[in-house]
C-alpha cells in the first residue's frame, strides 16, 4: 500500500467533521445540544431556524456521528454523541476568538462593552461557590437546568426573572450563568439585577465550562 492509499481515505474521513461544522447553524445546534438533549422542534425554535431546515442540518451532524438520537412517541430527541464533541465545540470557539479579529470585535461589542464588571472566570467562580458566599442563578430554560446544572444553583429562567426577583437575596452577591461564553442570557439577567440594586456578575464559561472541567453536577428540577 502506498502512503497515498493510506492518507487519502483517512483525510476524507477527517473532512466529514469539517463539513459538519462548516455551517453557522450546525455549530449553534451543537452549542445548544451541549446543554442537554432536545427535540427537533426545540432546536428549531431556539436557533430561529425552520423545522425542515433544522432537520436537514441535524442529519448532516448525525452522518458525521457528532449527534445521536432517540425516539419517544412522535418526538425525536437529539443529543451530542459524547463529551468529546462538546470539548471540540468549545475549542473551536476558543480558537476562533484567538485567531479571528472579527470574533473578538463582535464579542467585545455585544458582551464585553455591555458589561460594567469583569465576568467571573472558572477558578474564581469555583472558589466563591465553595465558600458559599454567593447566590448562583441558572437563567437557562428549565429543561436545560433539569438536564444538568451546578449544584445549589437556583433555576430562574431569564423570561421569569422580572417576576421572581423576590426569590433573589438582596444582601448577597449573585452570579448568573447560562449556556457558555457567547450566551447573552446571563448578561441580560445581570443587567436587570443591577438595575434593582443587586450586586451581580456573570460566570463567563457557563454550564459547559463547569461540566467539562469535571466539577460536580446535579440533575432534575428544583
Amino acid at each position: 500500500m502506498s502512503h497515498r492509499e493510506f492518507k487519502d481515505p483517512l483525510y476524507v474521513q477527517f473532512a466529514r467533521i469539517g463539513h459538519a461544522v462548516a455551517s453557522p447553524v450546525r455549530i449553534e445546534l451543537l452549542d445548544l445540544l451541549a446543554q442537554g438533549e432536545k427535540t427537533v422542534e426545540a432546536l428549531a425554535a431556539q436557533s430561529s431556524t425552520g423545522i425542515k431546515n433544522a432537520s436537514a442540518h441535524l442529519r448532516v451532524l448525525r452522518q458525521a456521528r457528532m449527534v445521536e438520537t432517540r425516539r419517544a412517541g412522535t418526538y425525536v430527541y437529539y443529543r451530542l454523541a459524547d463529551e468529546d464533541v462538546s470539548r471540540f465545540v468549545r475549542e473551536l470557539q476558543r480558537l476562533g476568538r484567538q485567531r479571528l479579529t472579527e470574533v473578538e470585535q463582535v464579542a467585545r461589542q455585544y458582551l464585553d462593552d455591555r458589561d460594567e464588571l469583569q465576568p467571573v472566570a472558572l477558578a474564581e467562580f469555583r472558589k466563591r461557590v465553595r465558600e458559599g458566599k454567593v447566590t448562583v442563578i441558572d437563567v437557562r430554560p428549565q429543561d436545560e437546568y433539569a438536564a444538568g446544572h451546578i449544584p445549589g444553583a437556583l433555576s430562574i429562567p431569564l423570561a421569569e426573572l422580572r417576576k421572581r426577583l423576590s426569590a433573589v437575596p438582596k444582601h448577597r452577591d449573585v452570579i448568573a450563568y447560562c449556556r457558555g461564553p457567547y450566551c447573552v442570557l446571563a448578561l441580560e439577567a445581570v443587567t436587570l439585577l443591577r438595575k434593582r440594586g443587586i450586586r451581580a456578575r456573570r460566570f463567563e464559561g457557563g454550564w459547559p465550562a463547569w461540566r467539562l472541567a469535571g466539577h460536580p453536577a446535579a440533575t432534575g428540577a428544583c
